[in-house]
């Protein structure tokens, strides 16, 4: 009995061993359009799939970042610089991506640019504040998204889209969760409504790596500045102590953000070459291990864990 059941365990890991490996042939005739490259996970995959022999069509916010790009790129990789939250910038880049794919359209498309600050206690916030990360995370993603349509969907090709764990659990204020959120039922209906021709499409969840969005100074100066700002009623409320603790916490998660973006970088690279692309991968030990095990978790369960390790006001009853 145990016999038989391990070794159909056996066999269909090994069969799901086989399918992962299996790569999309031609794949040095393949475009792929990859937004935010100017750093972080979008500059690496830029150089990764370059070195894999494939069309790279970076998009960077800053021309800096391009110029930089093709200096540690063959000449087979491409720059455009793409403002997410302008439709003029996406509808240029759109055309510009047209031009060089031609008739055999946009084989992949990763979402990847996006912006995190300001992360703090929603009363410190203000609409504004919600809606810039908004406008480049999530609508940003959308508009890219709707304009590359076509493209894509001629190749019958792939769309990734960069969430995060924070798409599943939400730790902070601010509009950096509710964005990721959005991206993970953009991505569902998207995947839905496209495998009808033939398109893949996958979700990135990464959990906390050292990148330009997570850099702790930034991140910190910008939660001084909001607290210099609010009300004298909502410092009542929150404490100066708010900051120290708040301070503590962001500390540590960077101290203990992963250095190893390749870990992310392979994923996506993965979800663009396999023959069998996941729908969802998850990159970095605190992703599998912590934060979606506990996404699947009773909410009563989940709320105590995440309540007594977050930043809590003064006045908590």
């Amino acid at each position: 009995m145990w016999f038989y059941l391990v070794t159909l365990v056996g066999l269909y890991y090994l069969l799901h061993w086989y399918r992962e490996k299996q790569v999309v042939s031609n794949l040095q005739d393949k475009h792929v359009f990859i937004t935010g490259c100017d750093s972080g996970f979008g500059n690496l995959l830029a150089r990764q799939l370059d070195r894999r022999g494939m069309k790279v069509l970076a998009a960077c916010l800053m021309e800096k970042g391009a110029a930089e790009l093709r200096n540690k790129t063959s000449d087979r990789l491409e720059t455009v610089i793409l403002d997410a939250t302008k439709t003029e910038s996406i509808v240029a880049a759109t055309q510009w991506v047209k031009e060089r794919v031609g008739n055999t359209g946009l084989w992949g498309l990763v979402n990847n640019a996006g912006i995190s600050i300001p992360l703090a206690f929603n009363a410190f916030l203000k609409k504004e504040d919600f809606a810039k990360i908004l406008d480049v995370n999530l609508l940003g993603v959308i508009e890219v998204t709707l304009s590359m349509m076509p493209l894509v969907r001629k190749a019958r090709g792939r769309v990734v889209n960069v969430s995060s764990v924070l798409g599943r659990v939400s730790l902070f204020g601010g509009g950096y969760c509710i964005s990721k959120y959005g991206v993970e039922a953009f991505s569902d209906s998207l995947r839905r409504e496209l495998s009808y021709f033939g398109v893949k499409v996958a979700i990135i969840e990464p959990g906390f790596f050292q990148t330009a969005i997570s850099n702790s100074d930034r991140h910190l100066s910008h939660v001084k500045m909001l607290w210099d700002q609010a009300s004298s009623e909502v410092k009542e409320i929150y404490d100066e102590k708010f900051l120290l603790s708040n301070e503590t916490t962001i500390k540590l998660l960077d101290k203990l953000s992963n250095k190893d973006l390749s870990l992310v970088t392979d994923c996506m690279e993965h979800a663009l070459t396999s023959c069998h692309p996941r729908t969802q991968y998850s990159a970095g030990w605190d992703a599998k291990l912590f934060y979606i095990p506990v996404s699947y978790l009773p909410t009563c369960l989940a709320d105590v864990i995440l309540f007594w390790t977050s930043t809590k006001p003064k006045n908590t009853p």
